[in-house]
């Protein structure tokens, strides 16, 4: 067991949590900041190298951040996997290669990101059906796509950066499907025209996507093959159509990392109509409901890198104490935020995509629960004492957002360990409630 104190604890090494590092170490703080990966750059800014790699690329709009954390005091811990911590002691562990890290801070800051939405349907789990985010990071660790016929769908802005980054690895991209109206686009279309930066973003994820035809209003409804994907059936809600390829990437938007906050009994709020999942509640310097705890980027609502960004810079001169310098992003803030909350009404899920399991489509994969056997439940511990769905490896992380949007269920429910541990590792002097 190794132990190690500071001042300032950052806990994700995504835009958000590189931002905060950055605020807190020029200020003179004493700052950690960890990720599981390793590499920082989190999912947005996943460096272009091999998987495993610690070379990080610094082309791009990340480069200056990477460069400015380079510069900025905060010592870095990669490929550090926090499973406990306990708010009143002030300590968080961390498994690593080869041993464990006890971290003891003074100001916590939790900037852990957000996954893909995932909803069942009929075929959802054949060889060949990717997450599009998760397609993304596969290829860029060196999967080959050359000349395989692929599918993207889901929902949000980001299907199209999928589309042209599988183009420009050789795939052959046959549609990009897109849940939301067109009359939801449109009214997103005004507000991104008050934004600049994202109206350039845009216009230019449309022509890397290469002129793949773009259909909104259509969705998958099935998929199917000889145990390998071999066509999905597409509709729009009034036709049908099967289209033959070899992988689909689906993503329903994305869905934050709040297990972490809620181990420490970080307040939640309420999700809106629009939105499907709770984010961590926290006030104009990011802190949440406990003291000395702070939350930003995608933990407090998804609203892409520049938000993540703000919210970063907010929290980490904040935790400094320097509140004048943490007021200078909050302009900012709000624009990235008015802009985040358009972005969530134009891609709202629409209810069709409730219709789509049947009764025998496997709603938890890793317990092979199908969606007939959870119609019987009334709320999801319920489901998991009689069912055991959301008791497996993934511990609710792909079908808990998928309940919560089919039943509206809270399917909140954290307890230590956070990741998978080495028995050792669990053996170890206890932080909180880990019991062997």
């Amino acid at each position: 067991m190794t132990r190690r104190d500071c001042e300032v604890l950052v806990i994700g090494a995504g835009p958000a949590g590189i931002a905060a590092a950055c605020a807190g170490g020029e200020s003179g703080k004493r700052v950690i900041l960890a990720d599981e990966n390793p590499a920082p750059g989190g999912q947005i800014w996943r460096a272009e190298s091999q998987p495993y790699s610690t070379r990080v690329d610094r082309k791009g709009p990340a480069g200056a951040w990477f460069d400015r954390l380079a510069r900025s005091g905060a010592a870095t811990v990669l490929g550090a996997s926090a499973f406990d911590a306990d708010a009143k002691s002030r300590v968080v562990r961390f498994e690593r290669e080869r041993d464990v890290l006890e971290v003891r801070y003074e100001s916590l800051v939790l900037a852990t990101g957000a996954r893909e939405r995932f909803l069942p349907f009929p075929g959802w789990t054949l060889p060949g059906i990717f997450g599009a985010g998760g397609l993304q990071a596969l290829v860029k660790g060196g999967l080959p796509v050359d000349g395989r016929r692929i599918v993207v769908a889901g929902t949000g802005p980001l299907l199209l950066a999928a589309a042209g980054m599988l183009g420009q690895r050789g795939a052959q991209v046959l549609m990009v499907l897109e849940q939301a109206r067109w009359t939801s686009l449109a009214r997103f279309g005004l507000t991104v025209s008050a934004f600049p930066g994202k109206l350039i973003e845009a216009v230019t994820l449309f022509i890397h996507s290469g002129g793949v035809p773009f259909r909104p209003g259509w969705w998958i409804c099935e998929a199917g093959g000889a145990g390998q994907l071999e066509w999905v059936e597409i509709t729009n809600g009034q036709r049908r159509t099967r289209v033959a390829c070899d992988m689909l990437a689906c993503g329903y938007g994305l869905v934050p990392n709040t297990e972490f906050a809620q181990l420490l009994g970080c307040g939640m709020t309420a999700p809106r109509a629009s939105r499907a999942s709770r984010v961590v509640e926290v006030d104009q310097w990011q802190r949440t409901s406990l003291e000395g705890i702070y939350a930003c980027g995608e933990l407090s609502g998804i609203g892409g890198a520049e938000l993540s960004l703000e919210e970063g810079c907010v929290a980490g001169y904040a935790t400094a104490g320097r509140r004048s310098a943490a007021r200078r992003h909050f302009p900012a803030r709000e624009r990235y935020r008015r802009f985040a909350q358009g972005m969530e009404a134009a891609f709202a899920l629409r209810e069709e995509l409730k219709t789509l399991a049947k009764p025998d489509t496997i709603t938890c994969r890793c317990e092979d629960v199908a969606a007939g056997q959870l119609l019987e439940f009334g709320s999801w511990r319920e489901a998991k004492l009689a069912s055991r769905c959301g008791m497996g490896p993934c511990q609710g992380r792909v079908c808990g957002p998928a309940v919560e949007f089919l039943f509206g269920w809270d399917a909140a429910s954290v307890r230590p360990p956070l990741a998978t541990v080495r028995l050792e590792s669990l053996a170890g002097p206890q932080v909180g409630s880990v019991e062997v």
